[in-house]
């Protein structure tokens, strides 16, 4: 299945082997369409009335190389030269004159041009390819053109404007709903507030530190402003019962009320009841 040296793999006549003659590699074709195809256009011979004889010949010496190993591999081939032969066979047959039969080199000649037909797209579809691998990288995709604008008539008429403005509904104002997100109650500003009472009345209530606002984030928030100021020793909570009144008592110098409010309460306690 190799030429000699020196041929380069082509279809090349030989004066070794005699006119007529062909030295092939088979190596550099597909199949056996393409050597069949290849041996017709070499020559220039018209594809419907190919020479069955002289291509069979050419074909069969186009395949003498073919050794014994790689008869797997060239099985196709083979095959070929089998039709090619029957072919022939065919055309030395004498025909009757009154019968009309179908030429034996039709179906050859059919898929000759089929397999003609697909190898020049598939050779077109690898430059094209090649030509785009220089221009493009891989796997560009070319963006779509914008389809261009046009002007459109306008076809509405005055009586269906006015007929959709009039089936236009005002919104309800009452359906709208105003939000208002509450403000954080910090602990700093109900320690602003216990400090700045105390020092002028001595005491105060808890409740009257509430009567302002009616929420119990500021209750809660009140409260732990004067735990907190108790921690820092500048005041007592004190309560006399469960669930009575909680006083706050100012411990700072010179308030009023610092002593002897606070123990006046102490007197009215339950000898049981302590500090809370």
């Amino acid at each position: 299945m190799r030429a000699p040296p020196g041929r380069s793999g082509a279809l090349l006549p030989s004066a070794v082997a005699g006119p007529g003659r062909f030295v092939v590699d088979l190596d550099r074709f597909q199949g056996p369409m393409d050597l069949l195809l290849h041996l017709i256009r070499e020559q220039d011979i018209d594809i419907f009335d190919i020479p069955i004889a002289r291509i069979t010949d050419q074909f069969l010496a186009a395949i003498q190389e073919i050794h014994p190993e790689e008869l797997d591999s060239a099985g196709e081939f083979l095959e070929m030269a089998a039709t090619l032969v029957r072919i022939k066979a065919q055309m030395l047959l004498p025909r009757p004159p009154d019968e009309e039969e179908e030429d034996p080199r039709a179906e050859l000649v059919r898929r000759l041009l089929e397999y003609e037909q697909i190898r020049e797209i598939s050779q077109r579809l690898e430059a094209a390819e090649s030509q785009r691998a220089r221009r493009f990288p891989k796997g560009y995709v070319p963006p779509r053109p914008k389809p261009p604008l046009e002007e459109s008539p306008l076809e509405t008429t005055w009586e269906e404007v006015y007929e959709a403005a009039l089936g236009v509904e005002v919104p309800d104002p009452k359906a709208r709903e105003h939000q208002v997100t509450r403000r954080g109650v910090a602990m700093e500003e109900k320690v602003e507030l216990i400090l700045k009472m105390l020092p002028e009345r001595g005491r105060v209530e808890f409740s009257e530190l509430l009567r302002p606002w009616k929420e119990k984030l500021h209750g809660v928030m009140t409260f732990l402003a004067g735990l907190e100021l108790a921690r820092r020793r500048t005041l007592r909570l004190r309560q006399v019962q469960p669930f009575s009144e909680l006083w706050l008592y100012w411990r700072g110098e010179g308030g009023a009320g610092s002593t002897g409010d606070e123990a006046q309460d102490r007197a009215a306690m339950p000898e049981e009841e302590g500090d809370r």
